[in-house]
């Protein structure tokens, strides 16, 4: 049985294009390397991406070295527990996608608060075009 989901499923792909995750598979998995706890898989907003660069979290700039294509709105990511929790704090929370949210992101940010910002997403957004 492979990593599990916040609702108790399978762990699905996060996102392949920017390919995210600590390990950079596409998924949000997690392991003792992964002391960010990069757990959540979040749909960026505008407003997310601002509060995360202003407490010191720019998800926005490219940095190649560590394969990070920078984000813009609309991207999945497999962001860290804690920084989407202020950003929820703060009410800037990006809508969560649960069935790619790895189950140990509960260890920081209990399931009602997640499931308060549950958003079913297609992996391929284009669908939604037709």
């Amino acid at each position: 049985m492979g990593d599990r989901n916040v609702l108790g499923g399978e762990l699905e792909a996060c996102s392949n294009s920017p390919v995210t995750g600590f390990y950079r598979d596409g998924c949000c998995h997690t392991g003792p390397e992964d002391l960010g706890s990069h757990t959540i898989c979040a749909v960026m907003t505008a407003e997310f991406l601002e509060h995360q660069r202003g407490i010191g979290n720019d998800l926005s700039t490219p940095m190649p070295a560590y394969q990070f294509p920078g984000l813009t709105p609309g991207d999945r990511w497999c962001v860290t527990a804690a920084n989407w929790l202020r950003a929820h704090i703060d009410g800037a929370a990006a809508p969560v996608v649960l069935a790619a949210t790895h189950e140990r992101a509960t260890d920081i940010v209990p399931l009602a608060i997640l499931r308060e910002h549950a958003v079913d997403v297609p992996a391929d957004p284009g669908a939604l075009d037709g």
